[in-house]
Formats: structure tokens, sequence, C-alpha cells
């Protein structure tokens, strides 16, 4: 179809009636998301080919793509090669080197050369410094590249080359004017910008990169000012009215029974917490701050201010272990209250259960602490007011919507030292707010991070022999709980069996694991906590909030099979940890249970074990100076 003249042209017009664009092409467009005219204005290129700064043949980087400019000095002809290509090739050169260039299947490239005359190359360039060659380069004029010396290179699709969408993005440049121009002109003026015609112009045919640079400042410009605006609307618009209306509660009755003092990032924090609770609108709020930074402790300020104003809060955890441990907790700061503590999982007994959602529904318990089981069917809330997701990194979106969706638009808080992507995108487009801790309890110790190879293992179960000695625990934590086919992970059981007790032969050593019975997990960790085991191997389910204050190493095997969240996680258990592609690191930390990030980490090791490990050591509390001799780790440094 022809395309329309310049006086019915408009931005909603769609592609297709471009001069060239058939239907098929059309197709094509809208797999970029191209549709309209003004869609393919807008749609930029990602880089350039730079025509204006030709190499010589000399200087031009070998295996790199770039121009060189040479004259055509030999046409010896094409010839057939088996299989049926046709290669044609030239010889060109300038003063000091010749350039070999040859072209499959494309018999017009070489003829529509001349020679004797200078050409610009864009490709490759391969071979050496007495032999100089490249293969299927794009060839330009002299006046090709004056009117316009940056080609502009698209995101592309199947059947649709950059050149085609450059070819028609040309003939759109005259009718640039089209496009509306959201800035005024006093912000244009104030602020140096190019209009939105001269932008969208320089953007696709600049002619210096001056040029090109001004287009991508102003079109960034406003890229940002109409997310920021929207952004802004957005969230004005999105508040929903709370269901559980709140007086700003003054926070001191609950930090005067607290045995130590509060950092300034957590005061801050529970500050901006409280006055969301007291606003008119449902406070949506991301809690970040490292691992052991003191986020429960903000929480349970927050639970407390809820209970104090007449509402019941809900606490989500992702494991039975730290439901129980959050729960044990809680109800020793909230107690002295009179507020009332539940703990709801799956692994209940049937009576505990009915019993449990009885004193829910019937406004018994005061605080909810519990597992995914909270969110099953039959839960309901007398008023819910908070409800509170630990370890969010941890749970879908659904899930954490089903817990809000248990009262009438509650207060939600979520916890994470390790935000998912999807958090951080709320962030970004202004539906959830952020506190975040950023300072450290004082007193906290730097971590350190030490490799261990396979020629250092014997030393290091000797260390840990030490630290038993000393009177502290470790860790042992392996990816896998059964042996893999290629048998390159450590598995719990056959580390437990083969290694742990091997190495450390004089020691108690439990087993830990996610097919382990909830009561026999419990029953492990009870031990652990209370001193009756002085190793625990285990795979990553103590990956979240499991708190044992005299438990100072950590090993961590197959580090490099471990996500960045995983091992940041890992390192909250006391320790902070570097993964290690090969080799183990060994880090010390501070009093273990509020241990701290700010790891030193050491380089990453060549694969010289079949037991690459990372290791984690928080400082414990103060120990005798005698028992402090033997706390070093037996290799400082790999070698």
């Amino acid at each position: 179809m022809a395309a329309e003249t310049h006086t019915t042209l408009t931005p909603d017009t769609p592609v297709r009636y471009l001069k060239g664009v058939g239907p098929k092409t059309a197709e094509r467009f809208e797999k970029l998301g191209i549709v309209t005219l003004a869609d393919l204005l807008c749609h930029y290129p990602r880089r350039y080919l730079d025509f204006s700064k030709p190499y010589t043949i000399a200087t031009a980087p070998l295996d790199t793509e770039c121009v060189v400019k040479a004259e055509v000095f030999a046409k010896p002809g094409g010839r057939v090669l088996p299989g049926g290509r046709r290669m044609e090739r030239i010889t060109a050169g300038d003063d000091v080197s010749s350039l070999e260039i040859t072209w499959f299947n494309n018999p017009y490239a070489a003829q529509k050369l001349e020679l004797g005359r200078e050409y610009y190359f864009q490709g490759i360039v391969t071979g050496g410094m007495l032999r100089r060659q490249m293969v299927n380069p794009q060839v330009r004029t002299d006046a090709q590249v004056e009117s316009i010396p940056f080609e502009a290179v698209y995101p592309q699709t199947e059947g649709l080359s950059s050149g085609v969408i450059a070819k028609c993005v040309r003939q759109l440049l005259p009718h640039a004017e089209l496009l509306p121009d959201p800035l005024p002109p006093e912000m244009l003026q104030k602020y140096r910008l190019l209009s939105k015609a001269e932008a969208v112009r320089a953007i696709h045919c600049p002619a210096s990169e001056e040029e090109a640079f001004a287009a991508r400042r102003r079109l960034i410009y406003e890229e940002l000012l109409i997310l920021q605006l929207g952004i802004g609307r957005m969230k004005n618009r999105g508040a929903a009215r709370t269901g559980a209306p709140m007086q700003k509660m003054d926070p001191e009755p609950f930090w005067a029974l607290l045995p130590f003092s509060l950092t300034g990032a957590q005061r801050r924090a529970v500050e901006e917490i409280l006055t969301d609770m007291a606003g008119e609108t449902s406070m949506n709020r991301l809690l970040q701050g490292d691992v052991g930074s003191g986020k429960t402790l903000v929480a349970a300020a927050a639970i407390w201010a809820c209970i104090r104003s007449g509402y019941q809060a809900a606490l989500l955890a992702p494991t039975e272990i730290l439901a129980s441990q959050h729960a044990e907790n809680l109800n020793r700061l909230l107690s002295p209250f009179g507020m009332r503590v539940a703990l709801l999982t799956g692994g209940m007994k049937a009576a505990a259960r009915r019993a449990t959602l009885a004193a829910i529904r019937d406004d018994e318990a005061d605080l909810i602490v519990g597992t995914h089981a909270i969110l099953s069917e039959g839960v309901e809330f007398a008023r819910l007011g908070l409800a509170v997701v630990d370890e969010q990194h941890r749970f879908g979106v659904r899930q954490r919507g089903m817990l809000a969706e248990k009262a009438e638009n509650p207060h939600l808080l979520v916890m994470s030292a390790t935000p998912i992507p999807r958090t951080l995108g709320l962030l970004i487009y202004g539906d959830l707010d952020i506190s975040i801790l950023d300072e450290l309890p004082p007193g906290r110790k730097p971590v350190k991070t030490r490799c261990i190879t396979g020629k250092k293992r014997g030393a290091l179960y000797g260390f840990l022999d030490r630290e038993i000695d000393a009177g502290r625990q470790v860790y042992l934590v392996c990816p896998a709980i059964e042996e893999t086919p290629d048998g390159g992970l450590n598995a719990v059981k056959s580390y437990y069996e083969d290694i742990a007790k091997a190495l450390l032969p004089e020691r108690r050593v439990g087993l830990m694991h996610g097919k382990l019975k909830p009561k026999e997990k419990a029953a492990v960790m009870e031990d652990f906590k209370a001193g009756r085991l002085d190793a625990l191997v285990s795979t990553t389910v103590i990956e979240v909030g499991v708190d044992v204050p005299n438990a100072t190493v950590m090993v961590i095997e197959n580090a490099e099979r471990y996500g960045l969240s995983a091992l940041h996680q890992l390192r909250g258990r006391g320790w902070a940890a570097v993964p290690q592609r090969a080799g183990a690191s060994l880090s010390a930390t501070t009093p273990a249970r509020m241990s701290r990030s700010g790891s030193s980490s050491s380089a990453p090791q060549p694969m010289v074990s079949r037991w690459p490990s990372t290791i984690w050591r928080p400082a414990a509390p103060a120990i005798s100076s005698a028992a402090a001799s033997t706390a070093c780790p037996p290799c400082r440094s790999p070698t």
C-alpha cells in the first residue's frame, strides 16, 4: 500500500503504511514491539559503527570489529568452492600494508568496487602483521561516510535486519515533529536540552559523538522524569485505607525492658514503621538489613505497638525451626506486657492445632507465629492489624499476599537481607517503602576468610578440634542430602559417616537435613543449642534464622554450588561467606548470635581438591588467653 502523505501522518499511524513495509515486514516489526510510526521513531540504536575515524591496515586491532580505509589494488576474480559456494576476493592497501578481502556468495560486492579508489571497509581484521584479512565486510564510499559518519545498529529480529530498520527510520526522520514533546520550552532552556524532534534525529543519525551524547542525555532525562512522575501518581492512587487504624505509640516502654542499647538505625526504622502504622493508609514496607543486624527486634517493636493498639499480629517464617525460635524469643520480649504468643506450624498434632485455631479466632492469642500453615484455610483472625513476613525472599508474591488477605487491609512489613528482584521492582515503582538497617551493633569484629585446599584439610579438622576443645561448636554444611550420580557433591549422609565422624572421632556429631521429621529436626537442634553436640552436619536447612550463639565456625562444602543469597543467609548464622570455586573460605566474625558482614575475601584458588569448602568463623565471646592462642586458623592464607 502506498505511503500516506505528510499531512495525514500521525504518531499512531500503523507502520505498515510506510513505504517499503508490507504486511510481512509489519509482522516482524511487531515482534520488536513496533506497531506505529511513533514506536519506530522511538526504537533507538543500541550502538553505532563509526566510519569517521578509520584505522590504517597496520594499526587495525586484530580480531576486533573496526573500520579500515584502503585503496583497491587488485580484483583477481572469483571462483567456486567445493560444495557450490562462490568466493570473491580483492586486494586493498595503503602506503604501508595490504589487506586481503573476501566475500562468500556475494558476487556483486567485489564487482561494484573500482580499481584505484579508496573505500571504508567495516568488519573484523584477522591474520598477522605480514598478511591481514577481512571477510564479508560492509563497504562505504567517501560520499556515504560524509553523509552518515555514524551508522546506527538497531535491536533486530529474524527476517528484519538492522539495515532494513535504519532505512525505514530515515524515511521518518523529516517528520520527527510528529512526536509530542512532553518537556516545556523553559525546562529545555534551563537544563540545556535538545527538543524532542532534534534529539530523535540526532540519536538515529548523529553527525558527531557530541551530538549523539546530547541526544542520549535529553532522552534519558525525559524517561527518568516521566518515570518519577508516574511513581508519584501510582503511590498516591494505590494507597488503600487501612482496616486497622492506630494511634502512634511511644516505644520507650518497650526499649526500657531490653538489656542492651539499640543502634540509631534500629530506632530510625521503628520510628518510620510506627509513623506508617498511625497513618490513614496501610503500611507496605520492606525492612532491609544485613543478616543479624537486628531486623527481628525492629519487628518486635512494631508487633508490640500493634497489640497495644488493640489488634492481633502475625509473623510468617519459612521453616518450623525458625518459627519456633521466633515464638520463643518474642514470647520472652512480649510476655512482660501480658501479651500472648501462639505458634502454628504444619507439624502440630490435630488437637493442638484445633486449640491454637480457636485461640486465634476467639482473640485469645495476640501474636501468631507460624509457617505456611498460617496461610491455610481455617485460620481466621479476630482482628489482624499487622502481618510480618520474615526471610521475605523465601516466599512467593502470592504467599505474602495471602497473609495480607486474612484481614481488611492490614499493615504489612516484609524483612530480608537479600530482597528478590520482584521486591526491588516494587521499590522502584513506588509500591513498597523501605527502611534500611545500615548500622551494626557496637563491638562487632570484621569477618576473616580463609581458603582451605585439599592439602590442608587435615589441618582444618585439627583447627575444628581445637575450637571444640575451647568449648565452641561448629557447623559442617553440605549441598545435598543423598549422593549425586556424578559424585561431585558432598552429601550430608555420607559426609556424616565417612568424613565428619572419622576426622572428629572423639566428638559428638549430629546430622540435620530437610527429610527428617519435624520432631527429629527439633530434637537435633535442641541438642545442638544445649551443647550436647559438638558439631552439626547439615544441609542449608539451617540457612534461615537458626540461632546458636556458641557455634563459632562454619564449614561450607562445595561452596561454588550455592547462590549468593544462600551464602549471604548462611553467614547470618554467625558467620560471613565468600564463595570460592575451589578451596575453602574460613571466616571469623563477631560474637556469634549477632554477627555481621564485612568479609574480606581471599582470591579464588585453583581446583586442587575434590572438596572445595567455605568456612566461616565468628569471633566468640571472650575466652581465656590460653584458649585464644588456639583460635587462629591453621593456614592464614592459601598458597
